[in-house]
This record gives structure tokens, C-alpha cells and sequence, in this order.
């Protein structure tokens, strides 16, 4: 796929992954709307990009705000790429030290983000996108889901983190299939390590030991090395209906 010109929409913009996205594609001439909760971290990264980027504030779990920033996106050019990195995790065991078990809202709360989140954006990205016109090769477009290493090696207490994105993963496949016809692709990202707002809370000492953990090479990912991902799934139009660890060879031990 041809980057330079296109729209793109990218959920949790804001910070982390989608942050890192953001740069990368816009950088490429690609034109991104930052769409976040975070209507001040979002206005400033659009505001530090300048005119290739915009931003709209909103909720994905709200049909209606996904609606509205797929209409923004589109508004800026042909939508082309949407990229879901709206989502955040929970710790919980199946059953408290107290034996109680694991708190039903919590779970469920997880699932509302990052499941039914990612299905609100990709159904609406897919419905305006399969209006586009077609590319040399009837490409229209491709979404991006993010996933986690987590859907596979689900650690002690990640119970409801790794339900949702193992469903991340299982609707990769049929969303591919669905969607050939309208030549819409879809491909999933399991990143492993990456060093977002969320680890930044660590202490510096535990990053470097996170980071000693992986593979190689021993250290955290950058959300520039997952906005890469994303513009070469973008330019790639033969990647489609797969889920990609981005991982440094990771396997995560049970706790």
C-alpha cells in the first residue's frame, strides 16, 4: 500500500504504542487522528506534529465516539489505516488469598475496553474504508489490532488481560476473511516488553530487570519499533489474517 497521502485513525494515541504509531506514520506522510480519552495528551502530540496530524476526544467503548472519529479520519483523506492501541490490564487471580473469587466487574471491565473496544473501531473503520476507491491491486485498506504476548504465556494474575487479548487474537482470522471481499486486510500485533507510560511507573532498577528477561536483545521495546511494525504491515499488502509477536523472543514465565 501507497502510505503517503492516506488517513489513518489510531485508538489510545495519545501515549505508549499509539504515540509511537503516530510519529511513525505521519512521518511517512501518512495524515493520523489521534483518537484518546486523553483530550490534553492528545491535542499536544497533534499540536508537536503539526497539520499531518489532528486529534478527537472519546471513549472506544462508546459506539457513537468511534462513529465520530472514524468520520474525522475520513474526513482528511481516504481512510486507509486504523490501528487499535486504546486498552489497559488488570490483576486479579482466579480466587483471592481469602479464596474469594476474582471480582466479576473488574473482568468485565477488561473485556468492555479491550475487546469490545477494539470490535467498536474495527467494524466502523471497515464500513467507511469499504466505500473507498480501490487500489492498483483492490487493496482498500488494512486495520491493525494490538494484542499481547500475554494471549499465549498468560502469567499468574492475568486472568482477565489474557481472556481479552486472546479474543484480540481469535477475531484476527475471521475479520481477514470477512473482509477480503471489500480487499480490507486485518493483522494483529502481540507486542511483548515495551517500555509505555504504564512500566514508566516502575522503579528504574525493575525496568532494567524486565528488560534483562527478554531474549535478545536484553532490553525494553520502544514504541518507535511498534509504529515500524505497523508502517511495514501498512506497505505490505501480502501480510494479512496473522498475528505478529513483536517480542524479542520473549516466553513469559508464570509469574
Amino acid at each position: 500500500m501507497e502510505l503517503k497521502g492516506a488517513s489513518a485513525l489510531i485508538t489510545g494515541g495519545a501515549s505508549g504504542l499509539g504515540a509511537g504509531t503516530v510519529r511513525t506514520l505521519c512521518g511517512l506522510g501518512v495524515r493520523c487522528t489521534v483518537f484518546d480519552r486523553n483530550e490534553t495528551g492528545a491535542k499536544q502530540l497533534a499540536e508537536e506534529i503539526g497539520p499531518v496530524a489532528d486529534y478527537i476526544a472519546g471513549d472506544v467503548t462508546n459506539p457513537d465516539d468511534c462513529q465520530r472519529a472514524v468520520d474525522q479520519a475520513a474526513g482528511n483523506g481516504p481512510l486507509r489505516i486504523a490501528v487499535n492501541c486504546a486498552g489497559t490490564g488488570w490483576v486479579g487471580r482466579v480466587i483471592n488469598r481469602d479464596n474469594s473469587p476474582h471480582d466479576l466487574g473488574a473482568f468485565k471491565f477488561i473485556q468492555e475496553l479491550n475487546v469490545v473496544g477494539t470490535f467498536n473501531v474495527m467494524t466502523r473503520a471497515a464500513s467507511t474504508m469499504a466505500l473507498t476507491d480501490p487500489l492498483a491491486d483492490g487493496e482498500r485498506g488494512v486495520i491493525v489490532n494490538t494484542a499481547s504476548v500475554a494471549a499465549f504465556d498468560g502469567q499468574i494474575g492475568q486472568l482477565a488481560y489474557s481472556a481479552s487479548k486472546g479474543a484480540v487474537v481469535g477475531m484476527t482470522l475471521p475479520a481477514a476473511r470477512d473482509l477480503a471481499s471489500v480487499g480490507i486486510r486485518v493483522v494483529t500485533i502481540a507486542p511483548g516488553l515495551f517500555d509505555t507510560p504504564l512500566l514508566g511507573m516502575l522503579p528504574e532498577e525493575q525496568r532494567d530487570a524486565l528488560g534483562q528477561s527478554v531474549l535478545f536483545p536484553k532490553k525494553l521495546g520502544q514504541p518507535s519499533q511498534y509504529g515500524e511494525m505497523v508502517a511495514h504491515i501498512a506497505h505490505n499488502s501480502y501480510l494479512n489474517g496473522e498475528v505478529i509477536r513483536l517480542d524479542g523472543g520473549i516466553r513469559m514465565p508464570p509469574k
